[in-house]
């Protein structure tokens, strides 16, 4: 398709917010600027303004012609001429073509002259809530772990040592981390007090890689102006200064040198940093003193092939430390705004990273969806695009933060990145492992082969990966093709699966409880009558290897079987792929893997369907005990493990097949089925009808039985009494567990919503404790009222007798315990740097009285009510030691004595005093 463009118009740059969240305004100059985006003469032409017609034709003056799959420039014809009537449709085109009209630019710096950086200090009270979260996770389980290694500052005169905190990558899609930092290092002052010296961004997803960074939900709760950046391909360094003026130059996770490699990361960004400053006439120490006084990390990539090459090419004059953000030393994520970081590259000699500007969502996104069709852009091969803006929880409600997300072009870059792993294979005489591309990689490492034993060399080259852009490159132009067009190989010439395979596969789900594993298994034996091994069905000791041997039996007689366990943790998919790889050469492996991506949304599903399954499992009996099957399941989510295909022992696997543990099993049983089809077509020659699959799926819900049941024993203390009566135990009634406390819970996102925009319409001296709060994840998760604690059972016998007398009746008919519902009117907030709380009412409805057959003999009133001197929702607490209980005795010193300065208690009226939807619940002990 050809392409032409017209001039582009003066345009206004984009207004920015040149502060953090909870500071005031910085006013700059730098908010008026405007910019002409007419770069890159040789990628556009550009009609006269006022062209002169000649009949149907057009004069112009420069041209550009544009191929769809490959740019083509023609400069210099002058005086060409166009048909009005065929340039209407590609003017029409051109007209939207936005990668023209957005090239990259890295001129944004002059623009930001004058403006004022934002500024915070670090926060002693946040700062200590912080370590001690971090501190917490090294030594006990959280739910997620906290890896603390600590380096010496080879070069610092006063012996600096700093601590890196290295979080896993799954981890981060987890709920109340104590920070989301990807690439922290801390270190304690001259006075002993913790400060953050290193803080990468937060981690930031791709596209469609967790729930927020669907495109439905970034349209809804995303605000410009977004900043596009080309995503660099090398290895991220950290620069920041410390107290006695040494420059820190950090990798991820480690600074210095280190002993398992000839020169680290970080060293090799701290040689080039000092190139750079040596070209400008400035030292590291001015460097550090200016970071420090700013309370800043740089951030930049190293690109340089002659140290280490990646996947795009950086020869010498494209190497360097280019620069793609400043943040701000704090717990919580406070970045600078594009232009600024292009300034301070400008004045401290970094590269600087492309950059576009745009105000609205759609138009980025159609952007980056043009983009993706060539993987080009600005005359250059690019991986994809790091989007920089600011989110809020709730569409339309303050506060917005800083907020990232990135769309990575998948090819051509995984194939190269699979075409280097298995040349890395062949030199260590390692069998290469590939699962996508499988025709072209198989003539790659054919050619590979014959270079590298042709050149022993080379061989040593490519291991300290230098060689590998030139060999891949090589190939490409042996057999004519691009990268683009060697990753759709299979799709344009055919060949790509596996034709040869009829028989020896194993199905290995990757989930946890409540996902459908065993319905899907149920429905696959159904449908093509394999074998389904459940792993609760192996009784005894040495179950994984017992585990492993049923399998490979029942392949004696069936083309595949179903592994029917979560395999939710790398040491049990590392058992089972280790134990059939050493027993049976030929089977294959097929993870069916459930992607874990919002765990809020598969925490509420997969609850909902086991306690609608009730008592219909080998080991989950949701309907004898709720609570503690929440725990089980909690205790799963926790330990989950997420797929890593660059790494073992997930990359055993042979094929994967993604799943959504939110869909239903008959969506799932067709993605299962369709993929098997395409990667093993003689393994499933014929895709079911869709009236099979129906069938399939209603025969395993509705006909399936567990041939064996367990009981999760309690792992606390046993003597031999205990062991002897053992089986006498678990027949007997378990013991219900006691009503701890009754409750009404409110929605978490309506409560934080109104104390948001509460704390919105105050100055940020005010809304500093709750933005501690937010900072430090020291906000309750969920929101409640409490009614009446078994604490207080004895100061209101008759209220507490009828609450337990209700829950008793009627609190086993919902599986969450829900009771009643009931409004609840959010009227003050009052805190005083310790803990917060929101006074509330409770307003009765004419269905809320004690008429009930629940409450019979109750006195007449109302049937629930607060046996608290002040209704209140607890909302946060400073730290661990300051307990939820004692909001309490907050109130009442506010009843007392009131607000103010002698108090040191303040009170806001909460904005609107809205009237919020509840759920009066009972709390059982644990």
């Amino acid at each position: 398709m050809w392409r032409h463009s017209t001039r582009l118009p003066l345009q206004p740059l984009p207004k920015y917010n040149l502060f953090p969240r909870g500071t005031q305004h910085l006013q700059s100059s730098f908010f008026h600027c405007s910019v002409q985006l007419q770069q890159a003469p040789p990628v556009t032409f550009h009609l006269q303004p006022k062209p002169k017609t000649c009949g149907d034709r057009i004069h112009t003056t420069h041209t550009t012609i544009f191929s769809r799959q490959t740019p083509t420039t023609i400069s210099s014809l002058n005086n060409a001429h166009f048909s009005t009537k065929a340039l209407t449709h590609h003017k029409l085109t051109m007209e939207h073509s936005l990668a023209l009209q957005y090239p990259p630019r890295t001129d944004y710096g002059k623009d930001a002259v004058g403006a004022e950086p934002p500024y915070i200090n670090q926060d002693a009270q946040q700062m200590a809530t912080l370590m001690r979260g971090l501190e917490d996770a090294t030594k006990k389980k959280s739910g997620f772990s906290v890896k603390k290694t600590t380096f010496n500052v080879a070069i610092s005169p006063e012996k600096i040592k700093v601590d890196s905190w290295r979080f896993q990558e799954w981890d981060y899609k987890k709920t109340h981390l104590p920070t989301y930092a990807r690439g922290l290092f801390t270190t304690k002052t001259r006075k002993g007090a913790p400060e953050i010296v290193i803080r990468g961004y937060d981690k930031f997803f791709n596209i469609d890689e967790v729930r927020e960074t669907e495109w439905r939900n970034i349209q809804d709760r995303t605000m410009g102006p977004y900043e596009i950046t080309l995503k660099e391909n090398g290895c991220i360094i950290f620069v920041s200064g410390l107290e006695d003026d040494t420059l820190l130059v950090c990798s991820k996770h480690s600074t210095g040198a280190r002993s398992d490699v000839e020169t680290s990361h970080a060293a090799a960004g701290e040689k080039r940093l000092e190139r750079q400053l040596e070209r400008i006439g400035k030292t590291k120490q001015d460097l550090a003193r200016e970071l420090r006084k700013r309370n800043v990390t740089a951030v930049a990539e190293l690109c340089d092939d002659s140290f280490e090459e990646h996947i795009l090419a950086y020869g010498p004059d494209k190497a360097g430390l280019y620069l793609h953000g400043i943040n701000l030393n704090l717990p919580e994520f406070v970045t600078y705004p594009s232009p600024l970081v292009q300034q301070f590259a400008d004045d401290w000699g970094f590269v600087k990273t492309g950059l576009i500007i745009m105000q609205e969502i759609d138009e980025v996104k159609a952007f980056l969806e043009e983009i993706a069709e060539t993987g080009h852009h600005g005359g250059r091969d690019i991986e994809g695009f790091v989007i920089r803006c600011k989110m809020t929880m709730e569409r339309g409600k303050l506060p917005y933060q800083d907020w990232f997300f990135k769309y990575k072009f998948d090819e051509p870059y995984l194939m190269y990145r699979q075409w280097r792993e298995c040349t890395k294979a062949l030199i260590a005489g390692r069998q290469p492992k590939f699962r996508k591309h499988i025709k072209i990689t198989e003539e790659y490492l054919l050619y590979a082969r014959k270079r590298l034993a042709a050149d022993r060399e080379l061989a040593k080259l490519y291991n300290k990966n230098h060689g590998i852009i030139a060999l891949r490159n090589d190939f490409l132009e042996f057999k004519n093709l691009n990268g683009v067009d060697a990753a759709n190989f299979e799709a344009m010439y055919g060949g790509g699966a596996s034709t040869e395979t009829t028989r020896d596969i194993i199905l290995v789900p990757i989930a946890t409880i409540g996902c459908g594993k065993t319905t899907l298994a149920v429905a696959l034996t159904h449908l093509f009558g394999w074998a389904h091994i459940q792993n609760d069905n192996i009784t005894g000791p040495k179950r994984p290897p017992r585990f492993t041997k049923a399998l490979l039996d029942e392949l004696e007689d069936h083309p595949a079987a179903f592994a029917d366990r979560n395999n939710a943790q790398k040491h049990e998919r590392k058992q089972l792929i280790t134990d059939v790889k050493m027993s049976h050469a030929y089977a294959k492996l097929v993870a069916l893997y459930f992607v874990h991506s919002d765990i809020n949304d598969i925490r509420r599903v997969t609850q909902q369907r086991v306690f609608e399954r009730g008592d219909n499992h080998q080991t989950i009996q949701a309907a004898s005990d709720m609570n503690k099957v929440r725990g089980i399941m909690e205790g799963f989510i926790n330990r989950f493990e997420p797929l890593d295909l660059e790494r073992e022992p997930d990359s055993g696997f042979d094929a994967v097949i993604d799943l959504d543990p939110i869909a239903g099993s008959r969506a799932n049983l067709e993605t299962v089925v369709k993929e098997l089809h395409r990667i093993y077509p003689n393994l499933v020659a014929e895709v079911p009808s869709a009236e099979d699959m129906d069938a399939a799926i209603t025969a395993a819900l509705e006909a399936y039985k567990p041939d064996v049941r367990h009981t999760i024993p309690d792992h606390g203390p046993r003597n031999k009494k205990d062991n002897h009566h053992q089986q006498q135990l678990t027949q007997q009634p378990k013991k219900k567990k006691p009503l701890e406390y009754m409750s009404v819970e409110l929605a978490t996102k309506d409560v934080l919503s109104a104390l948001e925009k509460t704390f919105a319409a105050v100055g940020p001296e005010q809304a500093r404790f709750f933005k501690q709060l937010q900072g430090s994840r020291r906000l309750q998760a969920r929101f409640h009222v409490t009614l009446l604690h078994r604490a207080s059972s004895k100061q209101h016998p008759e209220l507490w007798d009828r609450y337990t007398r209700i829950h008793e009746q009627e609190g086993g008919n919902s599986p969450d315990g829900e009771l009643d519902e009931m409004q609840v009117l959010l009227e003050r907030v009052v805190f005083d740097g310790r803990i917060m709380a929101i006074v509330v009412r409770l307003v009765p409805d004419e269905n809320n009285s004690n008429n009930s057959a629940s409450a019979k003999g109750a006195a007449a009133g109302p049937k629930w009510e607060c046996a608290n001197k002040v209704a209140h929702i607890t909302v946060g607490t400073r730290d661990e030691s300051v307990k939820p209980k004692e909001s309490n005795d907050l109130l009442a010193r506010w009843l007392e004595k009131g607000s103010g300065p002698e108090t040191k208690i303040e009170d806001l009226v909460i904005e609107g005093k809205p009237l919020l939807n509840g759920v009066v619940k009972g709390v059982l002990s644990r």
